[in-house]
């Protein structure tokens, strides 16, 4: 081999391997925990248990549509970084998938330093993620090429486009105490096809974060969670885990993350245009604000 075509290999090696370790401390918004068959209450059932092994608590869970079942779990360390963090009752749960897809059941949770990142939270999770993976596994990132936490933390789908920093404002009362009355309240009664998941007290704060369902037919389907994630959520490893929507009273207002954002965060890599794309939802954002609005009391 010639000395130049040494130089050339030796350049070519290094190359590759700063590529292979810049793509190693890419985040990616979910994680694949386990893959095969199995019956799907057996398996969510056991779900439950392994959670509860490593000391989460469920606070929720729903079936947005068939063959899948959302599961909603927090802890101690979850609620503490949400106290240190503005608006951290955004990022204060785990939220899991258990979906039956061509004849496996997937057990997927969204990645929680990922999330720490994106919520742009004081600490990076990185014990969650831990304690995840020791109850549910982990045999591979998923749902993006990839962002770093520097990227994330700054993230935006496009220009013009909002950022963690840019929530709907959805409603507004005297008191922390009359909001989180209030956003009860709309729940309980499914205004607007929005009802009540979970719901999380952050400690030490004036912080309360609701976990949505939202279902909506004819005119309000743009809301609606499985007509969003039929469009969306299409590929072979179910990204389910993205629900349920959050709604959060801080002090004495009520806010939600808007949807170009919500949505954007954990599916980065969806095109603008075509098949399975943002332009089949292009309606849902507003959709969203408007029902979350009316199930806090609020004006659209």
């Amino acid at each position: 081999m010639s000395k130049l075509a040494r130089v050339f290999a030796a350049f070519l090696m290094a190359f590759c391997f700063h590529s292979v370790k810049a793509d190693e401390g890419l985040l990616k918004p979910f994680i694949l925990g386990s893959k095969g068959p199995g019956e799907l209450n057996a398996k969510i059932d056991a779900t439950k248990k392994a959670l509860a092994s490593q000391g989460f608590v469920l606070v929720g869970s729903y079936s947005p549509y068939p063959d899948t079942e959302i599961l909603v779990v927090t802890d101690d360390e979850l609620k503490k970084n949400a106290a240190q963090s503005d608006k951290g009752g955004f990022g204060a749960m785990e939220r899991v998938s258990v979906v039956k897809s061509g004849g496996e059941i997937q057990v997927s949770y969204i990645n929680p330093v990922y999330m720490a990142n994106a919520y742009r939270m004081k600490g990076d999770l990185s014990g969650v993620a831990s304690k995840m993976q020791a109850a549910l596994g982990k045999v591979q990132a998923f749902g993006a090429k990839g962002l770093s936490a520097s990227d994330l933390r700054d993230y935006h789908y496009m220009f013009g486009m909002e950022y963690f920093t840019d929530p709907s404002t959805l409603a507004e009362y005297p008191s922390y105490e009359d909001a989180v009355k209030a956003v009860e309240a709309g729940l309980a009664a499914g205004k607007d096809g929005v009802t009540k998941v979970y719901r999380i007290d952050i400690p030490g704060k004036q912080e309360t974060v609701f976990g949505v369902a939202m279902k909506g037919e004819g005119d309000n389907k743009y809301m609606d969670d499985k007509y969003i994630m039929s469009e969306i959520d299409f590929r072979e490893l179910k990204s389910a885990a993205h629900l349920p929507y959050e709604m959060l009273v801080d002090g004495n207002k009520v806010y939600a993350l808007y949807a170009r954002f919500r949505i954007a965060i954990d599916f980065p890599d969806l095109s603008m245009m075509g098949a399975h794309s943002f332009m089949n939802i292009m309606k849902s954002p507003e959709a969203i604000r408007k029902a979350l609005t009316i199930a806090a009391g609020g004006k659209p």
